[in-house]
């Protein structure tokens, strides 16, 4: 009995090692030469895989010697490789895998994207991958990731976390278009947009792709600047997980760990993340704290039914730096860049009057379904609801007291509160701003002929949004007395409110604790979209148009009784019509040319004014349009792109109100009614942008990018004022700003960029970039300043640690203006050119408000990937 166990285990041993199969080989990328470090290889029949290591070699054992391998990494193509089941050993060598078009094949989920695939589309485009996301992300904002793009300038609002701004060709971020897996993200109401919403994208964005001027994208958005889409992670296929730290300049902290089951019985997988950080800031009193967190299941249902389903979120907290006096930094006697007046102390600890908390959960649904092999249809369902707001102060003013340095002194307030001394409370408020967005874009593309693709979409959302403010602290007042309105009588308010992006998403005030203002909104939109694409030999062309219409109704529940409180409704419609064409010169280079005409719908802001159901009775559609021309050329060791671009926006809206005592143009002096003026005035954005690319060696690779923008006001502004009845009581149109610069972003920037391949395992990467011909942001009609120039240099190295059974770590330290140089990154306020002296930041009239950009920062990180 036991000589035949024994014969029948030295069998069964015998024929597994017969059946097992070793697979070895070595992944290069097919256009750097470099090796492709974590990448996976793996049989799908039977789940048996690995991932590539430090310098590409990867070492498989199966259970059997044929099948199908699938090498699969974000940014490349995937590549399968039969086994034809003739060895037990397989040497496959050197397998270059090549790049997808535009570093997206294998994140894009859903079809409602329009992603720029490949160089013959006729767009102006800048690609960010997971590589460089990963890498150059850390503790800086989200869109500083994109700087090293042709006219992008990204700038500090406020000095603390999440508080950057992003200017696409000299347009603000209410008028760049922002996507998120296909999903408009920008707000309804104004189009704004806030990154520390966002505060967990570096996280979970496996690429960025810039869209300059027109872009690609058929839905009926406001991409006057251009279309930035941000692309999510989708599930993995691929079981596995990750754990990372970050340490950071000003005590900053963060840690991240992800896990994937990867594709069970071919049909199911689920990818969950989680973030904590928490930081000091880099300016005085910004102090942050928050979370992010990432579920996305992936479905399929059949070889024709794709689904995936995410949720997503970033609740933060952190303190804000608003914008500061250059004389309030020299408070201490000496320049402190740091400064910040909005904190002081309580209780020995930081305290602020300025906090930003808000907490949006964002989840989609989409569905990818091939009708025939001719046809699909594409759809995303989504929603967000978002909770939080700012905080500030409210009340008797004489009780807001400072300490000599130019800080908030709590304890001395909190005195004068308690005080009996019959005078209004000085408290802490929250200006809350909730809401909830559902939306659904769907898209059904078919192959017409060899040639012809036809493409018919709709854009559906609908938008609540709830604005008020109610007591945050009473620091020592019994009460803060809220007077009289409409709807409530004279009331004590004795209920505080946390700022926590947590506690804010059920727990805030009811209607009767309200204070100061208290208003609703309602907006509808509609937009159908469609596109025609030819494409033959060397020529490549396209044709779209979308129509859309949008609704407002105001609830003012304030100022108005409850009988009264719902405006009338307003109705807008907005349209755009784009073409363009592409030409292949030859197998390196190809040109392109595209146009296009915006008809876009005021904002919600612009429709009623003066915070009441009051409609402004000239609001009007913008109109932008757009002309574009390009060069590309690549070979396996060059890349360079040159564009040009030309931009009219007209029949740009703003309004002020006048009240008593203010002056018109004509000299009539404003009585008790409010006055309403409508400025509208017209830009030109103008401009050439070149980047390039160039592989010295497989192991050195130079980059650099350029662009020279010309972006001025053109015209006169055309002034209307308007009485409480809406009728016109004056026109004015001679307010000359012909050729004055529109400020707010660098008109000139050019940079280059090093990257180098020490060894296998270790890199440096070396960035530098100059901007200049930057002017204040202020009114057209106050004249300009420009500020001087300034240049940034970031250094990066990484190491990478090959451990056992394909498991990697990852290291990684960024050291962000190196040279530690003081800057002016924004100005609020206009002098007179004469009185500023060229290039020199002491030189600017110290009444001005303005930004400091950051001096050095600095982080390091470490990646456990299994």
């Amino acid at each position: 009995m036991r000589k035949l166990i024994f014969t029948l285990f030295s069998l069964l041993l015998y024929a597994s090692l017969v059946a097992q199969t070793t697979v070895t080989g070595t992944l290069i990328d097919a256009q750097s030469d470099d090796p492709i470090i974590g990448a996976s290889i793996m049989n799908r029949a039977t789940s048996e895989g690995t991932i590539s290591d430090v310098d590409g070699t990867f070492s498989l054992t199966l259970s059997d010697n044929t099948g199908t391998l699938f090498i699969s990494y974000l940014g490349y193509a995937t590549q399968s490789i039969k086994l034809d089941g003739s060895q037990t050993t397989y040497n496959l060598g050197n397998i270059v895998v090549e790049p997808s078009s535009v570093g997206l094949e294998e994140v894009v989920v859903t079809g409602v994207m329009d992603i720029v695939r490949d160089r013959r589309t006729p767009v102006a485009v800048s690609t960010i991958g997971t590589a460089e996301i990963q890498a150059k992300g850390g503790n800086v904002e989200f869109p500083e990731l994109m700087k090293s793009t042709p006219s992008i300038y990204v700038a500090g609002q406020s000095g603390g976390y999440g508080d950057s701004e992003v200017f696409t060709r000299g347009f603000d971020q209410t008028n760049t278009a922002f996507l998120l897996n296909g999903q408009p993200i920008n707000g309804m109401e104004d189009g704004k947009m806030y990154w520390s919403n966002w505060s967990g994208m570096t996280d979970v964005a496996t690429a960025v792709q810039v869209q300059r001027g027109l872009g690609s994208s058929k839905l009926a958005i406001s991409s006057v600047g251009g279309t930035t889409n941000i692309i999510m992670k989708s599930t993995e296929q691929n079981q596995g997980g990750s754990v990372s730290f970050l340490r950071g300049n000003d005590n900053y902290n963060k840690i991240t760990a992800s896990y994937n089951t990867g594709l069970i019985n071919d049909k199911f997988g689920l990818t969950v993340l989680l973030t904590h950080w928490q930081g000091d800031g880099w300016s005085d009193g910004t102090a942050g704290q928050g979370q992010n967190y990432f579920v996305s299941a992936g479905y399929k249902a059949s070889e024709d039914h794709n689904f995936n389903f995410l949720l997503t979120g970033a609740p933060q907290w952190h303190h804000q730096r608003f914008n500061q006096r250059i004389s309030d930094h020299e408070r201490s006697g000496e320049f402190n860049i740091r400064h910040n007046g909005n904190w002081g102390l309580l209780n020995g600890e930081e305290f602020s009057s300025r906090r930003n908390y808000y907490h949006k959960p964002v989840a989609n649904l989409n569905w990818d379904w091939n009708l025939n092999e001719n046809s699909s249809l594409s759809t995303v369902l989504y929603a967000s609801w978002g909770r939080g707001g700012g905080s500030g102060g409210i009340g008797n003013r004489n009780n807001r007291i400072f300490t000599s340095d130019g800080l908030w002194d709590f304890d001395a307030i909190i005195a004068a509160n308690q005080a009996d001394n019959g005078s209004e409370e000085y408290v802490l408020r929250n200006s809350v701003n909730n809401h909830s967005w559902y939306g659904l874009v769907t898209n059904y593309e078919t192959t017409l002929s060899e040639n012809l693709t036809w493409s018919l979409g709709a854009d559906l959302r609908t938008y609540n949004g709830s604005h008020f403010r109610e007591v945050r602290d009473l620091l020592g007042a019994p009460a803060y007395t809220q007077r009289a309105n409409a709807r409530f009588g004279e009331r004590e308010i004795t209920s505080e409110y946390a700022a926590n992006p947590w506690s804010g998403l059920s727990d805030f005030a009811d209607l009767e604790d309200r204070i100061a203002y208290n208003n609703d909104e309602t907006i509808s939109y509609a937009g159908i979209f469609s596109q025609l694409e030819y494409s033959s030999g060397a020529f490549s062309g396209y044709f779209q148009g979308a129509l859309s219409n949008q609704s407002h109704v105001r609830f003012e529940l304030f100022n108005e009784t409850e009988a009264n409180e719902e405006s009338e409704k307003v109705t807008n419609l907005g349209y755009n019509v784009k073409g363009g064409f592409s030409y292949e010169l030859n197998e390196n280079s190809n040109i392109f040319f595209n146009t296009g005409y915006y008809q876009r719908q005021p904002f919600h802001d612009n429709i009623y004014l003066n915070f009441s159901n009051f409609v402004n009775p000239v609001t009007q559609s913008e109109k932008i349009f757009g002309l574009e021309a390009g060069y590309k050329y690549s070979t396996r060791d060059f890349a360079l792109n040159l564009n040009v671009y030309r931009t009219s926006w007209k029949n740009r809206a703003s309004t002020n109100v006048l009240r008593e005592g203010d002056a018109l143009p004509n000299g009539i002096i404003v009585g008790a009614e409010d006055v309403f003026q409508n400025a509208i005035q017209d830009q030109l954005h103008s401009g050439i942008e070149l980047d390039f690319s160039y592989d010295f060696q497989s192991n050195l690779r130079l980059k650099g990018f350029a662009s020279i923008g010309d972006w001025k006001y053109d015209g006169d502004i055309r002034s209307q004022y308007f009485d409480d009845e809406r009728q016109l009581i004056l026109e004015n149109s001679g307010e000359a700003i012909d050729g004055n610069k529109v400020g707010g972003s660098a008109q000139t920037t050019y940079g280059l960029g090093l990257d180098y391949k020490a060894t296998s395992a270790l890199r440096f990467d070396l960035d530098y970039i100059q901007y200049s011909n930057l002017y204040s942001r202020v009114s057209a009609d106050r004249g300009e300043l420009k500020l001087p120039s300034f240049g940034l240099m970031d250094l990066g190295v990484s190491y990478n640690f090959s451990l056992a059974n394909g498991k990697l770590l990852r290291l990684r330290a960024n050291i962000y203006n190196l040279l530690g140089k003081e800057y002016i990154s924004r100005a609020t306020s206009a002098t007179p050119a004469s009185d500023v002296e060229s290039e020199n930041w002491n030189g600017v009239n110290k009444s001005n408000f303005v930004i400091f950009g950051k001096t050095r920062t600095w982080n390091i990180s470490a990646k456990y990937q299994f």
